[in-house]
């Protein structure tokens, strides 16, 4: 997993979906500041990138959730890796919203799932692990059971890691937080004396300033 884990970080990295900006930080929607931002979407526009990340979700999925029955993707930004994968396994897909439609049935879940189906969740990056919890909330009250999470890349916060754990849902991504960090320095992308501040925004990004 280490080795996949690495590989896949140099891969975005290379395709620049992944940016790092300690001297010129992002500001998230959430409001806060991040000297790393991260558009996992950027590898559907590489055919053998798009074909990777397929490739690798099911074969972790059927290695680590094998008696899965349906795929669900979480709105928006997993919908096509969910998709995908749903397509090469042959499964159900359905995906989640954030919200409810305002209009026509109003479904927060869009397709069909049977009760008592086995679900796998198709996230497409994990922050705090809030909108992907609440998507397994929404399948859950659906009468199914949500048997596991994969997604690309997550950033290893605190937060999440118990949210996760609480929620009873077991998470297996294909990159992290640290193994972008550690390709990111072997390739020169960024400095050494770049990783204290990264690793103290990662340590309490919600109250980091940059400065």
């Amino acid at each position: 997993m280490k080795a996949l884990e690495r590989l896949f970080a140099e891969k975005l990295l290379k395709v620049k979906a992944v940016k790092i900006q300690p001297a010129n930080p992002f500001t998230w929607a959430s409001g806060w500041k991040s000297p790393i931002y991260c558009d996992n979407r950027k590898t559907l526009s590489y055919p053998a990138l798009r074909n990777f990340v397929k490739l690798e979700l099911c074969r972790i999925i059927m290695e680590r959730f094998g008696e899965v029955e349906a795929i669900a993707g979480v709105a928006t930004g997993a919908i096509p890796q969910g998709a995908l994968v749903a397509e090469e396994l042959n499964l159900p897909f359905v995906y989640v919203r954030s919200s409810p439609k305002d209009h026509g049935l109003e479904n927060l879940i869009e397709g069909e799932l049977r009760p008592g189906m086995k679900v796998v969740v198709v996230e497409d990056l994990i922050s705090t692990g809030g909108s992907s919890l609440k998507a397994v909330n929404a399948i859950r009250q659906n009468g199914c059971n949500v048997i596991g999470m994969v997604a690309s890349f997550t950033y290893g916060f605190d937060v999440s890691i118990e949210a996760f754990k609480e929620a009873k849902v077991e998470l297996v991504t294909l990159t992290n937080y640290n193994a972008v960090l550690d390709a990111a320095l072997k390739t020169n992308y960024i400095d050494e004396q770049d990783i204290p501040i990264l690793q103290a925004w990662r340590k309490d990004p919600a109250h980091w300033t940059g400065k």
